[in-house]
């Protein structure tokens, strides 16, 4: 029987010294950080770690997230991925011992012109090709999944359709990453908060520890995993990685009753809106042209994303804006995730996911996990490397991955 989840359980806060040596060093203690360090000891038997944490576990993007998990992506590359998460994800509160809030309510994407049917019919086609489930929907049983969609001609965007993955959903972002840390820490990993890398260590072309305000660590191996950060990180020791940073924004209202069953996303306006399980409506939207670290939202962003809101959703007019913020995403030129090796020897690298971080969650610390430890790429991450873009052997998901990035 599952324990009843605690967002913070009391044993982590200890936050212990750290040690002078550490087989791994994973910089980042977000979601993709704690799972890594999860699947180290779980899959790998490797339990001499540390995680470092500039703030406190899990307090960048992993609390700014939208939380929606879903695997109907376009790319081959991108579905196998994101589809091994999925089927991670299903089972991973009985796994973790802890409940997670993971509801597979559905994710419905909107289309509103003739192009947009054309690309959703494409992407539904593919994801069946490789076994991810996928379905059309009319407009009518758009409105017969979710009511309150307004279906009517006269919109600016009328809904011509959707795509819908009815395993996709939603999960608890904190539970998710306490749960991974309370694992973590179980199986002997250090969580270490309110440690700042500085800099790294470096023979010649290899990597041997890192430089933090709480002192240097020696390390086997260090494993960059800081969201919105890594060129910062990456510069420090000399590795000049092709990412950017923007904000992306996000809004929650004042909790409500039940009013919204599934996961509802718009391409061409650019908003995505589920309902917690408290009440209250989460809503995602576009990114800010510019790049920066600020973890605010441009007015003019949110303005069109509510527009757009309440638009579809003419119930949404009647509730009132809780807060809003931005999450700092990494993006790389093919808006997909660079994650493996790097040209510094037994320095690895885990960023540049964009809009699917979150739900990319458990899949991504499975294959850096085995990446460290191996020292090779697992199957699924192996097309992800820093030589493609050299190669040219990109993976375009700018908007085939059903967003706009």
């Amino acid at each position: 029987m599952m324990r009843e989840p605690h967002p913070h359980p009391d044993h982590l806060w200890r936050n212990p010294e750290p040690k002078r040596s550490y087989d791994v060093v994973i910089v980042g203690a977000g979601g993709h950080g704690l799972a890594t360090a999860y699947y180290l000891a779980k899959n790998h038997g490797i339990t001499n770690v540390a995680v470092l944490e500039r703030g406190w576990l899990a307090g960048g993007n992993m609390a700014r997230n939208t939380t929606v998990i879903r695997s109907n992506y376009l790319w081959d590359e991108s579905a196998a991925i994101y589809e091994h998460s999925l089927k991670l994800w299903e089972h991973l509160s009985e796994e973790l011992d802890y409940d997670i809030l993971f509801s597979q309510r559905g994710v419905l994407a909107l289309v509103h012109n003739q192009s947009g049917v054309r690309e959703a019919h494409r992407r539904i086609n593919a994801n069946r090709l490789s076994g991810i489930d996928a379905e059309w929907l009319t407009p009518a049983e758009v409105k017969a999944f979710c009511p309150i969609v307004n279906i009517s001609p006269d919109l600016r965007y009328p809904v011509m359709g959707g795509a819908l993955q009815r395993r996709g959903g939603i999960a608890k972002h904190d539970y998710v990453a306490w749960a991974f840390a309370r694992k973590a820490d179980q199986m002997g990993v250090d969580l270490i908060q309110n440690c700042e890398v500085t800099g790294f260590e470096l023979a010649g072309d290899r990597v041997v520890g890192v430089r933090t305000n709480r002192g240097s660590i020696a390390a086997g191996k260090v494993a960059l995993c800081a969201a919105g950060h890594s060129t910062v990180l990456a510069s420090m020791a000399g590795l000049d990685l092709p990412i950017q940073s923007h904000p992306l924004q996000a809004l929650v209202s004042e909790l409500l009753e039940p009013v919204l069953h599934c996961v509802v996303m718009s391409n061409a306006v650019h908003v995505y809106v589920s309902q917690a399980h408290k009440g209250e409506l989460v809503m995602g939207s576009g990114m800010d042209p510019y790049n920066s670290y600020a973890q605010r939202g441009s007015p003019h962003v949110i303005e069109f994303q509510l527009a757009a809101a309440c638009e579809l959703f003419p119930i949404f007019s009647r509730a009132h804006v809780l807060r809003t913020w931005a999450g700092i995403v990494d993006i790389s030129p093919d808006a997909s995730p660079i994650l493996g090796l790097t040209p510094i020897e037994n320095l690895l690298v885990n960023c540049g996911w964009g809009t699917g971080g979150f739900k990319a969650t458990p899949a991504s610390g499975w294959v850096y996990a085995y990446t460290i430890a191996r020292g090779e790429p697992h199957a699924l991450n192996a097309p992800y490397t820093l030589e493609r873009f050299s190669t040219g052997a990109l993976i375009d998901e700018h908007g085939a991955a059903g967003v706009a990035h």
